[in-house]
């Protein structure tokens, strides 16, 4: 809990020394994930931080049953599903004034989300909003996958190089690649394994190759 929970807050923490330095303009820049701009993504993304508010104020479920790499499963991506992930951002990001109120808002979620997970036993469960049971250490490792993931996307958006940080870009990558080292020959690091993994960067011929030949297999989001 003590690694995940740090990964949280310091990812949470750049995002929002970024946002406090953007302007107007930036918000509706266009993003990696259409149809939203920059004020869209930011709406989903301070959201997702600050679920576990809510989830822990609900009664526990009786045991767990699905881990964060299960949380990631093709239910998540069904369209209906994706339909009303992608409306939702929209309209929040309706009711946002401006670069402030951005990312203060964002601020408040991650915070308050924060504080809720430190005033509770790493074993405590939570359920989901999709309705799955899982323990509270498995679920902030998915809004470090989600505020990290989203954040390289935020990047290529405002044409930025990746702020990622060392501490979420391994709990990502260990989520991704379920704990196994990348096979010899690749070369990468935990930023670019995080980027070729979820689709931010193509895998080169030789790359396809060498993954194939290992039989190395990540965590593949929506498979």
């Amino acid at each position: 809990m003590e690694t995940v929970r740090r990964a949280f807050q310091d990812e949470c923490g750049r995002l929002e020394e970024v946002l406090r330095g953007l302007d107007e303009a930036d918000l509706d820049r266009p993003t990696p994930c259409p149809p939203w701009a920059v004020r869209d993504l930011l709406a989903h993304v301070r959201t997702g931080a600050g679920r576990l508010v809510e989830m822990l104020a609900a009664p526990a479920p009786e045991r767990a049953e699905v881990d964060a790499a299960g949380y990631f499963g093709a239910a998540k991506f069904a369209p209906e599903v994706d339909d009303a992930r992608i409306d939702s951002a929209r309209r929040e990001a309706r009711e946002l004034a401006g670069v402030p109120e951005v990312a203060e808002g964002f601020g408040r979620a991650w915070r308050a989300a924060d504080a809720a997970v430190a005033a509770q036993p790493p074993e405590r469960l939570v359920r989901t909003r999709h309705g799955d049971p899982m323990t509270l250490t498995e679920f902030l490792r998915t809004r470090v996958v989600e505020v990290g993931v989203h954040g390289l996307d935020l990047a290529d958006a405002l044409d930025r190089r990746p702020w990622l940080t060392p501490t979420a870009a391994e709990v990502v990558a260990e989520l991704l690649a379920a704990g196994r080292p990348v096979p010899d020959g690749l070369g990468w690091d935990a930023l670019t394994l995080v980027r070729k993994a979820t689709g931010r960067t193509e895998l080169t011929a030789r790359e396809r190759a060498l993954v194939a030949r290992s039989g190395f297999r990540w965590l593949a989001f929506g498979g």
